[in-house]
């Protein structure tokens, strides 16, 4: 592992402080980081969207309700127009960047095909945009505190309840992060 890389397959818990409205309160899986910058997906941001309504739109067919009911997430304030869906990479994909032996992020249509056909990864699910950062800046907010790192976690990403995840990441590494103040104190 280089010195770049140390974030890949992260999740950033937003520590109180972070004011930035685009990251309150979220977790945020890093998908790449590099000596570029780094890709992250937030994974506690439900949209109104549900995935009932993409089907549509890519005109794919006619999926389970239970599927087409399922709440797409605000991955991002970066192209929030372009999809990205995360699963278990236990499949080809067209287009899969694999984070980890447990987790992908995949951005081609075949996915969601197989998702509406029942076809798709047993686990998954579906962002619209993604969190970026260039070189540096998310080392530098490293530093600054704003971020708490854990190791990802497939049950946090994947079955844990949206609203309790930014709590549940910070268990993960026994912080109750409701106890931590958003002021900065000041010796």
């Amino acid at each position: 592992m280089n010195a770049f890389d140390g974030l890949t397959n992260q999740l950033l818990i937003a520590m109180p402080a972070l004011g930035d409205p685009n990251f309150k309160r979220t977790v945020t899986l890093i998908c790449e980081h590099n000596q570029d910058g780094a890709l992250g997906i937030v994974i506690n941001r439900p949209m109104t969207v549900k995935m009932g309504e993409i089907f549509e739109q890519l005109e794919l067919s006619e999926p389970a309700s239970e599927v087409a009911e399922r709440h797409v997430l605000n991955g991002g304030p970066v192209q929030q127009e372009r999809g990205f869906v995360l699963h278990h990479p236990d499949n080809e994909w067209e287009s899969t960047l694999r984070v980890s032996d447990e987790i992908g992020v995949t951005t081609s249509r075949d996915i969601l095909t197989a998702i509406a056909s029942g076809d798709g990864p047993q686990e998954s699910l579906v962002a619209l945009g993604y969190a970026g950062w260039t070189a540096g800046q998310l080392e530098a907010e490293m530093q600054a505190n704003a971020w708490l790192s854990v190791p990802a976690s497939g049950e946090i990403i994947f079955s844990t309840p949206y609203d309790n995840r930014w709590q549940a990441a910070a268990q993960l590494v026994g912080v109750d992060i409701d106890r931590i103040s958003s002021e900065a104190g000041h010796a």
